[in-house]
């Protein structure tokens, strides 16, 4: 699981807009903003994160730590 933080942090690294993170990840613009705009891990579809974290990863992003340990 990944966590609101990184999917903006690694969102900022990549130097992509919100737009772009949904195109890739096959999910709608509302859901990337939903999914950033709180703490933790985003609540809702954990297929729907596991496809924003495959896209982020897939663009080059390496994510360590867990949700409660360190996330990075």
């Amino acid at each position: 699981m990944i966590t609101s933080g990184q999917i903006r942090a690694a969102r900022s690294l990549l130097r992509i807009t919100s737009n772009e993170l949904s195109e890739v990840a096959g999910v709608g613009i509302a859901t990337i903003r939903r999914m950033e705009l709180g703490e933790g891990v985003p609540p809702g579809n954990s297929r729907t994160l596991d496809q924003v974290r495959r896209a982020l990863e897939g663009l080059g992003v390496e994510f360590i730590g867990s949700p409660e340990a360190g996330p990075g």
